[in-house]
């Protein structure tokens, strides 16, 4: 039998401490620290749920982050 794959670690971030920055800066912040993928999206965007390990998500109104998640 085939061994499970173990996902790769995610940075050690907190996803809060995005909200309130603009766009561009969050997502510089972001791939320095680690993050592989990063996703922004307008509010009430209709997305996947599945979880990507390595992504962070932002949801963005006027350029600013409103919200911030993992995967």
């Amino acid at each position: 039998m085939a061994p499970i794959p173990k996902p790769p670690a995610e940075p050690q971030d907190s996803p809060a401490s995005y909200v309130g920055l603009d766009a561009e800066s969050a997502e510089r912040h972001a791939r320095a620290r680690g993050w592989t993928t990063v996703r922004s999206l307008p509010p009430g965007a209709i997305i996947t749920m599945e979880y990507r390990a390595g992504r962070l998500n932002f949801e963005v109104k006027n350029g600013t982050v409103t919200r911030c998640w993992k995967g």
